[in-house]
């Protein structure tokens, strides 16, 4: 039998690295495992409870919160204005941000 050397065994181990499926390098180049995932973003100022709801960490009652807010003060000038809506603090926006929009308010 041969002797494997260090040398040896480190080539073995860079063909086996270099052949395992690299999903996210796959996806970041934009190859065939690539997802096609947009995130939808959603217009606080005229969304409904449910839209609002479709939002992974708005639930029905932060969702009716934030209509009921709306319907109230008036269309939100930003994304960060839900921190006037009770049970939205700073980390909870962090999570939701990318996903809410404020569109253009007629005046």
């Amino acid at each position: 039998m041969k002797r494997i050397t260090k040398f040896g065994l480190l080539a073995v181990a860079l063909v086996v690295i270099t052949l395992l499926p690299r999903p996210a390098a796959a996806a970041a180049a934009g190859g065939p495992d690539a997802k096609q995932e947009a995130v939808a973003t959603v217009d606080i100022n005229t969304a409904s409870v449910e839209e609002l709801m479709s939002v992974p960490g708005i639930g029905q009652s932060i969702a009716q919160r934030i209509a009921e807010f709306r319907e109230k003060n008036g269309p939100y000038k930003s994304v960060d204005d839900l921190l006037k809506v009770q049970g939205i603090g700073e980390k909870s926006l962090a999570k939701i941000r990318d996903r809410l929009t404020v569109g253009k308010t007629k005046k």
